[in-house]
């Protein structure tokens, strides 16, 4: 009966919202306005898409986190000290005292080992940045311990640079979750995924109390945190796929913030007083995949005529400027080693000529999957246009985020055009997916993004893997300049853009945190006035 009892309360709580949320928005309450239907998952071990990473952000806390008032420095969550053994290969970690589960159990060493096991043996999109360092369904266990019930030891299996694995420590992979309750839920020795689908088990500042998929989630605020109480008792974001009716949404007071304003919205609501935007740059990279099991995508000609059939500078003038900058690199600016390198701009006699090397001088016909919201559906309507100019005939497939990324994840694209996002802050989170494919088999064990578009890269990821390993932050740095300056001319990757992140908040509403990713975009501090 109390089970029931508290289905009823939670369907009731949602339909409540859902109602409210099309009227001036409770005082307690913050309802946002965003695009997330890309989320899959929210299961902390399985989410890897923007918007589901940005819930586990809220809801789970890790061993480590960044400050982003000090320069990203790494600093300790539920770690409240660390340390290395000189041969960088063990690391130990004292947990924070007093730490309690939105269940109200305690957090102990085995909540951790048993958070980091589920990952690496559930192995889903996200679990290749903890197996990176040696570990695997078999030996996890051997190789993260608990010493004690405040103490874990964590063994990897090369001398990697501290600062890059306390960085993936970081990473929303990397939550920690209450085990008894999620245990609790496991299904046929699922580690209890299918349960987390759709529900929380964390310690964070809030916990999920609803979630419909291509619909909204609701976040119930934990007044027992150990950062301390959020400022606001629950957070409510709705799908709207449309900026426009974001923007209509905000103005009339239905929402709080609208979280995917386009230029031309952004440019009506500077009449509005009463809306403020705050901006933040983002590691976020816009790009075109070009999937190499294609056979004209497969010439390198071909791939480098694509590159210089997009007019980078129009679509920034015409479609993104305010929330994108161009940018042609795969690492974001602000990291370590990124450069500035623009070599293409829109020229079709250059792509012309490229063609004709490649035995294609009247182009081909090619699909495109494209993700059904906007900024997205304008920038591959004019890559559309501008390729024509040359004789390629760009088919697109319109479809949700969610669907659009299992078939990208399949291997079964043409095409595919969207964003990634760094998992934790330091370069090799992008050099490893844009420049690492170690097995270009269909069960291969880390599916990169170089493995998504089935580019086999046998020396540029032997060149990716070393780099982690160069204590040396300059000598790094430069082999992340000359790794992307040759990923610029080969890769079948058309990188085009990085992200201004923009939230526009109503009249009296503040303190939402844009962080350089999706695990940095934080509600706790959201006030309304």
């Amino acid at each position: 009966m109390r089970g029931i009892a508290k289905r009823i309360a939670a369907t009731a709580f949602v339909a409540l919202m859902a109602t409210a949320a099309y009227a001036q928005t409770p005082k307690d309450t913050v309802v946002m306005a965003k695009q997330i239907d890309d989320i899959i998952s929210l299961d902390p071990a399985e989410a890897f898409e923007f918007s589901g990473v940005e819930v586990g952000a809220n809801v789970y806390d890790k061993l480590m986190g960044v400050d982003l008032a000090n320069k990203n420095a790494l600093i300790g969550e539920l770690a409240q000290s660390w340390t290395v053994t000189p041969d960088n290969l063990t690391y130990a970690f004292k947990l924070r005292p007093g730490v309690k589960f939105h269940s109200g159990n305690p957090l102990t060493a085995a909540d951790v080992v048993y958070s980091f096991q589920r990952a690496v043996v559930l192995n889903k999109s996200p679990g290749f940045i903890l197996t990176q360092f040696g570990f695997t369904k078999d030996n996890v266990l051997e190789k993260i311990k608990a010493v004690d019930d405040s103490t874990v030891q964590i063994t990897v299996s090369k001398p990697f640079a501290p600062s890059f694995f306390l960085n993936c420590l970081t990473s929303g992979v990397a939550s920690i979750v209450d085990s008894k309750v999620v245990k609790a839920n496991e299904k046929d020795g699922d580690f209890g995924n299918a349960w987390l689908k759709a529900n929380s088990a964390g310690s964070g500042a809030y916990s999920v109390r609803a979630y419909r998929p291509n619909e909204q989630y609701a976040l119930e605020a934990n007044p027992a945190w150990y950062k301390g109480a959020p400022k606001n008792k629950r957070v409510i974001v709705r799908h709207v796929a449309e900026p426009a009716s974001q923007r209509l949404l905000l103005e009339k007071g239905d929402v709080d913030y609208a979280r995917n304003l386009s230029k031309d919205q952004l440019a009506a609501i500077k009449s509005r007083p009463e809306i403020t935007v705050s901006q933040g740059d983002k590691g976020y990279i816009l790009y075109l995949g070009l999937n190499q099991k294609n056979p004209n995508l497969a010439k390198p000609e071909v791939r480098e005529a694509l590159k210089w059939l997009v007019d980078y500078e129009a679509l920034e003038r015409n479609i993104v400027q305010g929330t994108y900058r161009q940018h042609q690199a795969f690492l974001p600016n602000g990291f370590l080693g990124a450069i500035t390198d623009k070599p293409y701009k829109y020229d079709v006699a250059k792509a012309k000529e490229l063609l004709a090397k490649a035995g294609l001088p009247n182009g081909f016909t090619v699909t495109m999957d494209v993700r059904s919201v906007n900024p997205i559906n304008d920038i591959a309507q004019a890559i559309q246009a501008g390729w024509a100019q040359a004789g390629v005939k760009l088919e697109l497939l319109p479809g949700d985020g969610k669907a659009t990324l299992t078939k990208y994840r399949a291997r079964t694209h043409d095409i595919y055009i969207g964003q990634w996002g760094p998992d934790y802050l330091d370069p090799h989170t992008n050099a490893e997916t844009f420049a690492i494919n170690e097995n270009n088999a269909e069960d291969a064990r880390s599916k990169t993004l170089a493995w998504r578009n089935a580019w086999e890269i046998p020396e540029m990821t032997k060149t990716t893997l070393a780099a982690v390993l160069e204590p040396d932050s300059a000598k790094r740095a430069a082999t992340y300049g000359a790794l992307q300056r040759e990923h610029q001319k080969v890769s079948p990757f058309v990188i085009m853009f990085q992200q201004i992140e923009v939230a526009a908040a109503g009249k009296g509403v503040s303190g939402f945190i844009i962080g350089p990713s999706s695990d940095t975009n934080l509600y706790s501090g959201i006030v309304k006035n």
